[in-house]
């Protein structure tokens, strides 16, 4: 996610015509001549832009993105690309946990384009992400309100997502202008940094359509942008903890503390007539994890809260995270690891679960 994208350019040149007719049509003074042959070159400059060989069809260049100065550009989200399984099912995944972090707020959101554009959605976001709460005004209808708003929320997030790595691939003007492709970047690394209970789709990529003036002519351009690489990619950018050190450095030691752990654990499960060996494995369901909270926490679960055969994905993952939310309403921080990476016999990510449980219950009989 961080560093530079793999880039693919290919530069057809779209030459502008004037059209001598039109022109002979409208008379009056030079000025107004002159504005018309602007209008005219303009139109001639969207017409050839449409019309160049290299860009897919059914690429839609508005009338303002032909307006360019010289030397400069816009980017726009290829058509093929809002029809692409994985970039839709990525689209889904980040909207359905905006909704779930929001839920309190009564804010639903439906499109990412349409509703996180002014700043509104994107700052209750960041609020709720990081409990920090920004200084500005609840509701801006004007754009300069907006922006003011979005320049807020953006100093802020790049301030803490920069010194982790994270290469800025937003900005004030491309999410007010709704750039599709931006909002993606930015909701994908807040994700990633505060490690969202989602499973991302990996390799996610779109491409771009730019279009530049040079000389006078009007170039276009397709540019390749990865949003998602593998999971393990993009977990990897997180502080090593120490069980990464174990994992990498210390073996031995890594069997004493999962030793512990299968004591620990055992200690309750044997109240239930049950028994781990298999910590990554046994875990995974989520089925243990609920019993053992249950247990910990003196209380028994009732079985319609869970699976307790679970037989998907889905159903292990819910298990999971019904069980993350037991340990948070028994006064525990949120886990850090993912339900998805729990269910996926992560190791790190149940011994980091496991241990949070130990440190906080090892007293308990």
């Amino acid at each position: 996610m961080s560093g530079t994208p793999h880039t693919s350019t290919t530069l057809q040149p779209a030459k502008m015509k004037k059209d001598e007719s039109f022109l002979g049509k409208l008379g009056g003074t030079l000025v107004r001549k002159k504005k018309s042959k602007e209008v005219s070159d303009l139109q001639e400059e969207g017409k050839n832009a449409i019309n160049a060989p290299m860009l897919p069809t059914g690429t839609d260049i508005h009338p303002e993105d032909t307006l360019l100065e010289e030397n400069a550009e816009r980017i726009m989200l290829d058509p093929t690309s809002r029809e692409n399984l994985k970039f839709k099912d990525l689209l889904k995944v980040l909207i359905d946990w905006i909704n779930s972090e929001l839920e309190e707020e009564r804010i639903i959101v439906k499109d990412l384009e349409e509703d996180c554009y002014d700043g509104q959605v994107l700052q209750k976001l960041f609020e709720k992400l990081s409990g920090r709460k920004l200084n500005v005004a609840e509701v801006t209808q004007s754009e300069i309100g907006q922006k003011q708003k979005l320049q807020t929320v953006l100093e802020a997030v790049n301030e803490m997502l920069r010194p982790h790595g994270w290469t800025i691939e937003w900005s004030v003007d491309s999410i007010h202008s709704k750039n599709l492709v931006a909002i993606v970047y930015l909701l994908v690394a807040l994700a990633m940094h505060f490690q969202a209970p989602i499973r991302l789709p990996e390799h996610v990529s779109v491409k771009m359509v730019v279009v530049r003036k040079r000389e006078g002519t009007l170039q276009t351009a397709l540019v390749t942008k990865e949003l998602t690489s593998t999971t393990e990619m993009m977990l990897g950018r997180f502080e090593r903890d120490a069980f990464d050190t174990l994992l990498d450095h210390a073996p031995d030691k890594l069997n004493v503390v999962k030793t512990s752990l299968i004591t620990f654990v055992n200690k309750h499960l044997n109240k239930l007539n049950l028994e781990v060996t298999e910590l990554e494995s046994q875990f995974a369901d989520g089925v243990y994890l609920v019993l053992l909270m249950g247990l910990l926490e003196d209380y028994f679960v009732p079985l319609y809260n869970f699976f307790l055969t679970p037989e998907s994905f889905e159903q292990k993952v819910h298990n999971v995270a019904f069980a993350f939310e037991l340990m948070q309403d028994g006064g525990l921080k949120k886990p850090k690891a993912r339900p998805e990476d729990v269910v996926n016999l992560n190791l790190k990510s149940t011994l980091r679960v496991l241990y949070n449980l130990f440190t906080n219950y090892k007293n308990s009989d």
